[in-house]
């Protein structure tokens, strides 16, 4: 399957990932599932810091490394399973359920920070949206896409905005201003996903019914039928 990428940050930050992969210390055996594992329980620790962000400042600062310790992994998983020949589907599989599992985790924190559920539980539908939408479109042209405002972007966005709430916070002592940031800033991102959703809906409705795949007329295979039929015959 083919990987397009129309990410504004990727260019920039694709080629870092060589370099990168090398200074770290990566064991030659040590299975690239092993680092999906390692960069989700850093995006935990990174959703323990949005959670708290609005209460202490190294919270935010907290969260900030969580994303960025979590994209790092990211970045580096497939390019060790490439280099020491440990490719595997169950890997993609597994590096791909826990993509939008982290995102979700951070959506809960932030709303946590701001005591807004409601916004939190709209944030991680649209992220199980959006990525159930972009791997049926990959399933039905053969290519798996990437938005302008992709997962780099939005990641790129949540660590500066932990970094931000660490400064309000060392300057607000009473925290008044760390709420308000929080709950702004959730809401800026329900909107800003309704909108990217609809957008991108209606774009994969062109593209799929644009492209050469013949639609599936398939019917589905009951096994149950199929093991009544067999004791039957018996």
């Amino acid at each position: 399957m083919a990987r397009v990428s129309h990410s504004l940050l990727d260019p920039f930050v694709s080629p870092l990932v060589a370099p990168l992969y090398r200074a770290l210390p990566i064991p030659m055996r040590f299975p690239p599932e092993g680092i999906v594992l390692i960069g989700h329980l850093i995006a935990i620790g990174g959703a323990v810091g949005f959670a708290f962000s609005t209460h202490f400042w190294w919270a935010g600062i907290l969260a900030m490394a969580g994303v960025a310790g979590n994209h790092v992994a990211d970045m580096v998983d497939g390019t060790h399973a490439r280099r020491t020949g440990q490719c595997r589907n169950g890997g993609e599989l597994l590096d791909h359920f826990t993509d939008p599992l982290s995102f979700a985790y951070w959506m809960v924190g932030l709303s946590v920070s701001c005591g807004r559920l409601d916004l939190g539980i709209a944030l991680v539908i649209c992220i199980y949206a959006t990525s159930v939408l972009t791997i049926i479109k990959a399933k039905i042209i053969g290519e798996f896409t990437l938005a302008r405002f992709g997962p780099t972007e939005f990641k790129a966005l949540l660590c500066l905005y932990g970094v931000a709430m660490a400064i309000v916070r060392c300057l607000d002592a009473q925290g008044k201003s760390s709420g308000v940031m929080a709950t702004w800033f959730a809401g800026g991102l329900v909107a800003l996903g309704v909108g990217q959703l609809i957008v991108n809906l209606v774009l994969a409705v062109r593209t799929v019914n644009r492209s050469s795949a013949p639609p599936d007329t398939s019917e589905w295979k009951m096994t149950q039928t199929e093991e009544l039929q067999g004791e039957s015959s018996v």
